[in-house]
């Protein structure tokens, strides 16, 4: 093919891929990430966490030509999901947050069809066979460096990608196709001298610029992690229950963001700011029938609520005691261990007392654990020393 008609067909399919919705496009060669060896550093140094599935794929995610032996090149898609905060009214009852990318329909399908719609666009357009294979946050590809080197935005030292126009609120597709095209450039690192972003983490999860410790990262904590979040950690997560959007929120280039036209991703009634309680008693069929649809499911109703309990522990609300004093009674451990945290945060003499008496019962070491903590540290809070003094 000709240097015109990759030029002429490049055009044409930036062109198709913005019909379907995808304000940012970018094309560039299938070749080496030009950051792998950095991926791979960050792997050896244990900041990937418990994503084992990162290790596993490391191979394929540093050298695409192992993943699609047959592509050429990477048609680069970026589209926007940012809808406006707005401030939900005062009320008495505690506050959840979750991150803006969840607040309506699960993206992976959406762009998925988009990006198989536009592959048959391609078809035909070249009125011929093309081999192609679409990739959505699911398979093992650094979609950030490809991206990148398709000029859609650099790196940010938040480790998103930003679009000098579009910020960073879009979420990143791939098309690798077994034809030639025109490649565009990519875009010089804009951050300068900023750091608000690292600043900002209330986590401290930035070991420094371009370089996140999962580990301590509020969207690890509250999504990836399977497990118990570490105790330290705990009270930085504040009220978020799933994910965390503080490092794009500070960043200067989302300041003029426009909204997104894409009805799909407007908020769910119940997914902006939710009222934090009923949300605890949520069991597994309510819990499917709620986020159906949606990328929360992916947490599973034992994270959710994991999460839940630590944002009402946090809270310090008092109207959630009766509520957390019932989830003591959880089939899963792992909720029952993060309620009595809360309760121990919050420690009411009620509370206390429903602690001990799922003490006598609990089977599982680590709960039990969990509860006794929980126990101690609500003796040192003013309303329980206080009472406890006088009693004596």
């Amino acid at each position: 093919m000709s240097a015109h008609n990759e030029n002429a067909l490049s055009l044409q399919v930036k062109e198709e891929a913005q019909r379907l919705g995808f304000e940012l496009v970018g094309i560039s060669p299938v070749k080496l990430p030009p950051h792998e060896e950095s991926f791979a550093e960050w792997l050896r140094q244990g900041f990937s966490g418990q994503l084992e599935y990162m290790k596993r794929t490391e191979e394929l995610r540093r050298n695409p030509h192992r993943l699609v032996p047959w592509a050429v090149s990477i048609v680069s898609v970026g589209m926007n999901y940012y809808t406006p905060f707005f401030r939900p009214a005062a009320s008495p009852q505690p506050k959840g947050w979750i991150s803006r990318y969840a607040w309506g329909d699960d993206y992976h399908y959406l762009i998925q069809d988009k990006l198989e719609s536009l592959l048959d666009s391609i078809r035909r357009i070249c009125n011929g066979p093309v081999e192609g294979k679409v990739f959505v946050d699911s398979g093992p590809v650094l979609e950030r460096e490809f991206a990148g080197i398709a000029g859609i935005g650099w790196i940010g030292k938040n480790t998103h990608l930003i679009s000098p126009q579009n910020g960073s609120w879009f979420f990143l597709g791939e098309l690798f196709l077994s034809m030639p095209l025109a490649y565009d450039r990519p875009i010089r690192d804009r951050c300068g001298k900023c750091d608000l972003c690292l600043k900002a983490c209330p986590t401290g999860a930035f070991v420094g610029p371009y370089v996140l410790d999962a580990r301590r990262c509020i969207s690890y904590l509250t999504i990836e992690l399977k497990g118990f979040i570490p105790r330290h950690l705990r009270p930085l997560v504040g009220n978020h229950i799933f994910g965390c959007d503080i490092c794009q929120e500070i960043c200067p280039y989302n300041a003029r963001t426009r909204p997104t036209p894409e009805a799909a991703y407007a908020p769910r009634e119940g997914l902006y700011a939710p009222d934090l309680i009923p949300l605890l008693s949520l069991d597994e069929a309510e819990f499917r029938r709620t986020f159906r649809g949606s990328p929360i499911l992916r947490a599973k109703r034992k994270g959710f609520l994991r999460n839940v309990a630590v944002a009402l522990g946090n809270s310090k609300s008092r109207e959630a005691v009766p509520a957390l004093i019932r989830a003591l009674d959880d089939d899963e451990a792992l909720v029952r261990g993060h309620v009595a945290w809360a309760l121990g945060q919050i420690g009411l003499e009620d509370a206390i007392q429903a602690l001990e008496k799922r003490l006598r019962v609990e089977s599982d070491l680590t709960v039990r654990m969990e509860i006794e903590d929980a126990i101690m540290e609500a003796a040192k809070l003013p309303q329980i020393g206080a009472k406890a003094q006088s009693l004596e």
